[in-house]
């Protein structure tokens, strides 16, 4: 048995390989059997273009398309971005085409023109776009949409430019993870490692390869998407109603009446649970609640720097200040980290009046937070199950700089190695720290607002996967990375890979007809066609006989016309005198 999983172990590791030096090598442009694809992707800080490419469908209904991102002849990625955003655009939409000219000439450049009218165009707008008013939404994509088709000839109509929702790029980010790593390939039966049940009434379990799970954690924001495999029981209308606006069943298949690729995924969007927004949600209550005890209290504790809040989330020696409006806090790092875990557990669960005003300025971020309350009632009092004993998570943005910037475990999660490291870099002296930077002993990224802030971060991040998400403590398959296969993994790819799901159908659907044409026809055909074979040997064969018919006339009248000659000789000299 150990035998076979490690031959397979080697036979899965030669085949990615293989696949990844694959996806390296420079789009050969001259292959007319490829097609091409673009996807805009319109940001909050500037918009990217991507080039895509795909084989013809091999006809098997039960695999997806072999998207590949395009690739020039230096063999780089074929990706341009500008800046700023589209969204700045709003108060002037008529802009909006000139503002996409230089990405949409670039696609223009690498697609072959032969191309174009068969290349399908999505440009899709996230969340800067989301804030704008649905008023100056419409107006930026109105203009896409007349002005685009008048320079470009690519397949491009209204459905093809779109703001998409949180939800959908959270779906399209997982399906573009799961797409590189294989996990919808359709599976043999040793490969199959999870039963999932489809909506389909008297559908039986389908058995195929596990999906993974992603986390993403940014500075404002924070996401997760994974799979469901079994069907969910809601306890009550109101879960029922928050289950419904973070799940969503999708069918990746070209045909809908196979259940194959038939998924149910969890995603959602927490707005203000990022690192860097957690950090200032953190201060606002320090300077509260110092403010606070200050009044009642009498104390001086923090309004000075030789009576410093002793604050466990900084590291050890640390001096800091936070300034809100007319108020300073002077901090001073005690380097604990279990500490500074029950002082961020607070924020995974926000309850009336942890934010108080103290000022005028403080009543908005206190409305803001308490809107924040709402998604956090879809994470803590509903999430979808999670079969902690048979699923698999990657983790980015955060919660790999959290373990790789400066603890140096990057890679597989260990939550007992994990906050073994954190407890010891909290508990160093900030002054160690900086030598260590110093001698650059930490990654390359690293800098001192990363030293300043790691140890606040890698405790947020340790209770929002155990106590936010419910993780176990001893779960085995949670990977933190940057890139996959040594390449970014961008939600576009799994944008497109949704997007032209049932272009093989028409591939699949010619072949059918070509298959499906009965013998009788065929074989009419196969006579017809030697039948007019025939007639034209006929009919070669009668000019033949004709040309030569005339070459025999022609020749026996040379002959008589030599004898008259010979004749008329004779009797002319018998008329000399």
């Amino acid at each position: 048995i150990s035998q076979y999983k490690y031959s397979c172990c080697c036979r899965y590791s030669m085949i990615f390989k293989y696949t990844n030096l694959r996806s390296m090598e420079a789009t050969d442009v001259l292959n007319p059997a490829l097609n091409y694809g673009i996807v805009v992707d319109c940001g909050s800080s500037g918009s990217r273009v991507f080039v895509y490419y795909w084989p013809p469908h091999n006809g098997n209904p039960h695999t997806l398309l072999d998207i590949r991102q395009m690739r020039d002849h230096d063999h780089k990625p074929v990706v341009k971005k500008i800046k700023p955003g589209i969204s700045t655009l709003a108060k002037t939409p008529m802009r909006v085409s000139d503002y996409l000219h230089p990405l949409l000439s670039f696609a223009a450049a690498h697609v072959p023109k032969n191309k174009h009218k068969e290349t399908p165009l999505y440009i899709l707008c996230t969340a800067g776009m989301r804030l704008l008013p649905e008023s100056q939404q419409a107006a930026i994509l109105d203009d896409l949409v007349t002005d685009v088709p008048l320079e470009f000839d690519f397949l491009f109509s209204s459905s093809h430019a779109e703001v998409i929702s949180g939800k959908q790029e959270g779906v399209y980010a997982w399906i573009g993870i799961n797409f590189v790593l294989g996990r919808f390939d359709h599976a043999d039966e040793e490969d199959a490692t999870v039963e999932v049940t489809t909506g389909s009434q008297n559908q039986q379990p389908i058995s195929r390869r596990r999906t993974v799970g992603i986390m993403d954690m940014g500075g404002a924001s924070l996401q997760i998407a994974y799979e469901v495999p079994s069907a969910i029981t809601f306890n009550s209308p109101e879960e029922e109603e928050a289950g419904k606006s973070v799940l969503a069943e999708f069918n990746l298949g070209c045909d809908v009446e196979h259940t194959q690729h038939v998924y149910r995924v969890y995603v959602t969007t927490f707005l203000g649970f990022g690192g860097n927004m957690a950090w200032q949600r953190y201060e606002d209550q320090l300077v509260n609640k110092t403010l606070t005890k200050n009044r009642f209290l009498t104390t001086q504790t923090g309004l000075s720097e030789n009576k410093p809040y002793l604050d466990p989330c900084l590291p050890l020696g640390l001096s800091d200040t936070v300034v809100r409006g007319n108020h300073t806090l002077y901090l001073r790092g005690q380097g604990d980290w279990t500490r500074c875990q029950e002082a961020v557990q607070p924020f995974l669960g926000l309850h009336n009046g942890t934010i108080s005003s103290y000022s005028n300025q403080k009543k908005n971020i206190y409305i803001f937070f308490k809107k924040i309350y709402i998604y956090i009632l879809y994470i803590f009092f509903f999430q979808a199950p999670i079969n902690f004993s048979n699923s698999e998570f990657y983790g980015f943005s955060e919660f790999y700089y959290c373990m790789e910037d400066v603890l140096r475990i990057g890679g597989q999660y260990d939550s007992e190695k994990y906050s073994r490291a954190a407890k010891d870099y909290c508990a160093t002296k900030w002054s160690t720290l900086k030598q260590r930077l110093d001698n650059q002993l930490f990654a390359q990224q690293a800098d001192v607002n990363r030293l300043k802030y790691q140890c606040f971060k890698s405790a947020w991040m340790y209770e929002v996967l155990h106590s936010g998400f419910r993780f176990p403590t001893n779960y085995p398959s949670l990977k933190t990375a940057q890139l996959v296969y040594d390449k970014e993994v961008q939600w576009t790819l799994g944008a497109i890979l949704f997007k032209t799901r049932f272009l093989p159908l028409r591939d699949l659907q010619q072949e059918t007809l070509r298959q499906s044409h009965p013998s009788w026809l065929r074989s009419s055909f196969v006579y017809n066609h030697h039948l007019f074979s025939l007639c034209i040997l006929v009919v070669v064969l009668a000019i033949l006989l004709y040309v030569l018919r005339l070459r025999r006339i022609h020749q026996r009248e040379q002959r008589q016309a030599e004898a008259l000659d010979l004749l008329w000789g004779e009797e002319g000299e018998a008329l000399l005198p």
